[in-house]
């Protein structure tokens, strides 16, 4: 097994960070390690770091390699 890695988020309704802003959903990947999802995360948050409610985050799946 592998891992590959998805950065996710968005602009939010509310405070709680419980409801996404419709329109503003961002996935990014896959990516094949933590560290180049964590540069996208980073080029992200930045982007948005003057937007209270935006919140990003790092996601990541396994999957099965082939025999």
């Amino acid at each position: 097994m592998t891992e590959r890695f998805w950065v996710l988020g968005g602009e939010y309704d509310c405070p709680s960070f419980d409801r996404m802003r419709d329109g503003t959903e961002q996935i990014r990947g896959p990516f094949g390690s933590r560290d180049e999802a964590q540069a996208e995360w980073r080029r992200l948050s930045l982007e948005h770091s003057s937007r209270a409610a935006a919140r990003f985050t790092i996601c990541s799946e396994r999957i099965a390699l082939p025999h």
